[in-house]
């Protein structure tokens, strides 16, 4: 589970390098002597050098806004893709799971001792970083509930009062001692799940994504009949976007899958009905 440019990067380096080999194997990718993988050092420089190839190639394209800037801290090492790593693990759909599943090292021992080697070890930009994700998402939802929102759901009042307890922190520089409070809080674990278009406010004992208590859903498995289920206006704004979809498609193929789709679409719009019907504002929680 990655961003589309890191995939598209590590297939590019499985054709440079033979089968087998380390993605950035020395022999591949550096003519001087020597075995195992590029050195830290090295990398570094390639990262220079890649910046300047990418300004000669914007500046000879006419491309002023693709050039990148000088960076006010200094050259960018291997180590400044910390924060980087953090904010999208932080911020896709399912970071969560993610880190969870690939990068879960990175919480245990080997974090740990990475972590001691520097005062800012990626873990403490995890939490900072999945603090600063989660109030942006409760934020947006304040905001939109001034602007007279709706929700529906199980959780809706839940959801309601997660976003107004983020405006302490709006607009604040979230300390590493606030990110782990924040991500603690059990009234600030909200989820936003476009892909199965719905938030999830998370309570261990009202789950049913998992069969065993965890601190976080598995938005990958988001369960219809769940209590920490809530959907916004702007959900079934989408919901009824992909009823259409699915009638349109429908309409394009066999029988048994155009009954399928048709099927699906007409779920969507029971759950649209029954979100208008149910939905509450910020000013009926007053």
């Amino acid at each position: 589970m990655a961003i589309a440019p890191v995939v598209n990067a590590i297939r590019v380096l499985e054709r440079m390098v033979p089968a087998g080999d380390l993605l950035f194997a020395h022999d591949a990718h550096d003519t001087r002597s020597g075995t195992g993988a590029l050195t830290v050092s090295t990398m570094g420089d390639r990262v220079e050098d890649f910046v300047a190839w990418a300004n000669e190639e914007a500046t000879a394209h006419g491309l002023t806004e693709e050039v990148i800037p000088p960076d006010p801290h200094g050259n960018i090492g291997t180590a400044r893709f910390r924060r980087s790593l953090a904010w999208h693990i932080a911020r896709r759909l399912g970071g969560l799971v993610a880190l969870a599943i690939q990068y879960g090292h990175l919480r245990t021992s080997v974090s740990i001792g990475y972590a001691s080697r520097s005062r800012d070890g990626i873990h403490d930009l995890l939490d900072v970083e999945t603090a600063r994700a989660t109030i942006d998402t409760v934020a947006d939802l304040h905001d939109d509930l001034e602007d007279g929102l709706g929700v529906s759901g199980p959780a809706a009042r839940r959801a309601i009062t997660a976003a107004a307890t983020a405006v302490q922190y709006t607009g604040t520089v979230i300390s590493l001692r606030q990110a782990r409070q924040i991500v603690a809080n059990p009234q600030l674990a909200v989820y936003d799940n476009p892909n199965a278009l719905l938030m999830c406010v998370y309570k261990r004992e009202k789950a049913l994504c998992h069969r065993d208590i965890k601190d976080t859903p598995s938005l990958d498995r988001c369960v219809s009949g769940c209590g920490n289920i809530a959907r916004t206006d702007q959900h079934i704004t989408k919901i009824l976007d992909r009823a259409d979809f699915l009638d349109n498609r429908a309409a394009r193929v066999p029988g048994p899958l155009g009954d399928r789709f048709r099927r699906n679409a007409a779920r969507l719009r029971d759950l649209a009905e029954a979100h208008h019907r149910t939905r509450i504002t910020l000013q009926d929680t007053a």
